[in-house]
């Protein structure tokens, strides 16, 4: 069986695509979509609390966004150069996504900030990514929150004035679970809703586009999850007892889904 990328084309007016966040997160919009009945309602994201009920347990994903995308020049000519930070190597070595990919060429020295930041492109790996090794003077994530821009989703056309709007307040990475504050997780607490919190630092399948005709021939790059021995422990709790295992977005979902067994019990441990 194959699955056809044009099956999960969907039309998305850009009008309606919400450029801003709001001041209240938890004042943005929420759809309802009944299973049974496939009735659907347009609520606010506070009345979410309608749908949770004691004995559940809500799995939200903690890991943080950092700013990882630099803007740059080459060196020797000044063309301008982007890149995406995916993943840190040793000796301040990073496995990086780089646009365009035909000026990077193994031996490009690359400049951010008037040479706050250097890097050389040491190598070319899967996929076409780049390795670069950075020089700099002092704390690397001192300078990457001064020059870095958070790696927003491709319909996010405008640049953010506040960082952190783009974290949840959980410290983790959006997009389902930007809408709680700090007020709303409290009172989902008090309601006797169990909060696990699991970990998954998303990975290079986030940014990269499906370009095969067939879905199931596209590589998908795998991810580095957390689950701690405690928060295992709430979601297993909750399945023996009857409650309901919600995960906010496909980051916890995939998590809990990859580290349980057959039977349906979540291991603790990290992985890839």
């Amino acid at each position: 069986m194959t699955m056809d990328v044009k099956d999960f084309d969907y039309e998305l007016p850009e009008e309606l695509i919400a450029q801003d966040p709001l001041e209240d997160r938890s004042a943005s919009r929420l759809m309802v979509l009944d299973r049974e009945t496939g009735e659907v309602q347009h609520r606010i994201f506070k009345d979410i609390t309608e749908y949770l009920r004691p004995g559940d347990c809500l799995v939200i994903n903690d890991t943080k966004v950092i700013p990882a995308r630099l803007f740059g020049v080459k060196k020797d000519t000044g063309a301008k150069i982007e890149i995406l930070l995916l993943k840190r190597r040793e000796n301040d070595i990073w496995e990086t996504l780089v646009r365009p990919g035909k000026k990077a060429k193994p031996g490009t020295v690359i400049e951010f900030g008037e040479g706050l930041l250097t890097g050389t492109v040491v190598d070319t790996v899967d996929d076409g990514n780049r390795l670069i090794q950075f020089h700099y003077t002092g704390i690397f994530e001192e300078i990457l929150d001064q020059l870095g821009q958070m790696p927003l989703p491709p319909y996010i056309t405008h640049q953010l004035k506040d960082k952190n709007r783009y974290q949840t307040v959980y410290a983790a990475a959006p997009t389902a679970g930007l809408h709680f504050t700090q007020e709303l997780l409290a009172e989902i607490e008090g309601m006797g809703v169990k909060i696990a919190h699991v970990t998954l630092h998303v990975g290079l399948g986030t940014f990269r586009p499906v370009k095969v005709e067939n879905v199931q021939d596209h590589h998908m790059h795998s991810e580095f999850y957390i689950v701690e021995e405690s928060e295992a422990k709430k979601v297993n709790d909750t399945r023996a007892a009857g409650g309901r295992v919600i995960c906010v977005g496909t980051t916890s979902c995939r998590t809990v889904e990859s580290a349980s067994t057959e039977e349906g019990v979540l291991k603790a441990g990290t992985g890839w």
